[in-house]
């Protein structure tokens, strides 16, 4: 599964890059990551949680941020240290400037099918909720 999104921002790229660079203001404007807790080494145990009418589901991943050229694009891998097999994970934010400000966007990649179309439904509706929330964060 792959969603992509992208907001335009009254905002210079520095402040919209901070929102997504770092894992932990995530909760601040995107509900279905309640807590994002940095492990301290360029890691971030990130929870998320997701409902779909009486379906609700949940997952904790360790994400690690593999690529950062501030403050113009970040990238974030699952990289669970467990030994076991995990399916991919793999978030990117970019941002550049436009004319009135800035554009971020975000790009999602989930290789498994746990969540299959319950996760793309709960993610569209999410983005669409999460676009004023973030920009009522980089006007505060």
């Amino acid at each position: 599964m792959d969603v992509t999104a992208s907001l335009d921002a009254p905002h210079p790229p520095e402040a919209v890059f901070a929102w997504v660079a770092d894992l932990d203001r995530y909760p601040a404007w995107l509900d279905i990551v309640p807590k994002a807790t940095a492990d301290g080494d360029g890691s971030w145990l990130v929870y998320l949680r997701g409902r779909l009418g009486p379906l609700a589901r949940s997952k904790r991943l360790r994400m690690t941020r593999v690529a950062l050229d501030a403050p113009h694009a970040v990238r974030f891998e699952r990289d669970e240290r467990d030994g076991r097999h995990h399916s991919p994970w793999v978030l990117e934010a970019s941002v550049e400037p436009v004319p009135d400000g800035s554009r971020l966007t975000m790009h999602l990649h989930y290789g498994g099918s746990l969540f299959g179309p319950v996760l793309e439904r709960v993610l569209g509706d999410e983005i669409e909720r999460s676009r004023g929330r973030l920009l009522e964060q980089l006007a505060g």
